[in-house]
């Protein structure tokens, strides 16, 4: 068993409160859990209204496939109207026995 983890550093375009970022980010955490069959968490800035951390988390037995998961996952968060990719990290872990 494999774990891929994806963080995304955001930026909310147009927003200006806590309330329209909440919104874009729930909406965009929500699409992907539907889309993607994945955990989603903001994980950080959640004080801040201009900007977001999500994580992203996928379990498969093969890492292509994780890669591949990843690799859509990254293209659909980057043509989300609202938000402004900033940075993005993946990782694949395998759990100790």
């Amino acid at each position: 068993m494999l774990v891929a983890l994806q963080r995304f550093e955001l930026r909310v375009r147009d927003s200006h409160s806590l309330k329209q970022k909440r919104h874009v980010v729930k909406a965009l955490n929500a699409a992907l859990r539907q889309r993607f069959n994945v955990s989603v968490s903001e994980v950080d800035h959640q004080d801040l209204w201009q900007r977001a951390t999500i994580a992203v988390a996928a379990v498969s037995g093969r890492e292509f496939q994780l890669r591949r998961v990843a690799a859509e996952i990254e293209r659909f968060v980057d043509t989300w109207p609202a938000v402004e990719v900033l940075e993005v990290e993946v990782t694949v872990h395998a759990p100790e026995d």
